[in-house]
């Protein structure tokens, strides 16, 4: 029979014992030896059923293929976007892999320009060479507001579970806000409501880790500006 050794949203260090015996399976950062499961790094326990996982606590972003991210448009050719994603390269954005209709050899400064922000998906990574797709719902040329950097491994805890976290502060603070999985944050409204927004979510950033932060988020975000 299996046994675990931690607790759900326990620290763990790389070498750690996690869980003992085969009901439990390892996943992200954890790795079997013999009948011991053990974390490969420091991180943050996620367990799933039998599935036992780690959080990053810190760490850069890598490009997934379907990850939603934010970039910045840097340069530009005949056919292509280059855009920054947080990422050591440049993510390619085609002319084809847009919604709108571009004649071959349109000016493309004309639909996105250097320092324009994006929301894009990654339609392919290869050998370090990042490609990007526009053709999809909420995929478009970001307008005013707020760009803002945390760390990627957070990301799912500022959206939440089924995005109930990121629902609270739009909800509260009124702010358009969108999310990129490469730890770009765009977020839009009225200057107080959008510093209220950015607050909360270097909140839930810092501390992403503790019990009890959805009631900690609702609690400042219901104190006077």
């Amino acid at each position: 029979m299996g046994e675990l050794h931690i607790q759900p949203k326990d620290i763990v260090v790389p070498g750690q014992i996690l869980a003992t015996g085969m009901d439990y399976l390892p996943t992200y950062d954890t790795f079997r030896d013999g009948d011991h499961i053990i974390a490969a790094r420091v991180g943050l326990v996620n367990v799933d059923g039998r599935l036992i996982k780690l959080i990053p606590l810190n760490g850069r972003y890598f490009p997934k293929q379907g990850d939603q991210v934010i970039g910045r448009v840097v340069d530009m050719n005949f056919s292509n976007w280059y855009v920054d994603i947080n990422f050591a390269n440049d993510a390619v954005l085609s002319s084809r892999d847009t919604a709108e209709f571009i004649d071959r050899g349109a000016d493309l400064s004309k639909i996105f320009c250097h320092g324009d922000y994006i929301v894009a998906e990654i339609a392919k990574v290869t050998r370090g060479t990042v490609e990007l797709n526009m053709r999809g719902p909420g995929f478009r040329k970001l307008g005013p507001g707020k760009i803002i950097k945390v760390n990627s491994t957070k990301v799912p805890r500022i959206i939440g579970k089924q995005g109930s976290m990121i629902t609270l502060i739009k909800e509260k603070t009124g702010c358009k806000i969108t999310v990129g999985q490469n730890g770009l944050v765009w977020v839009s409204g009225e200057p107080a409501a959008e510093i209220k927004a950015i607050h909360a979510i270097n909140l839930i950033e810092q501390k992403a880790h503790l019990e009890g932060l959805t009631d900690e988020v609702t609690k400042f975000l219901g104190a006077p500006a």
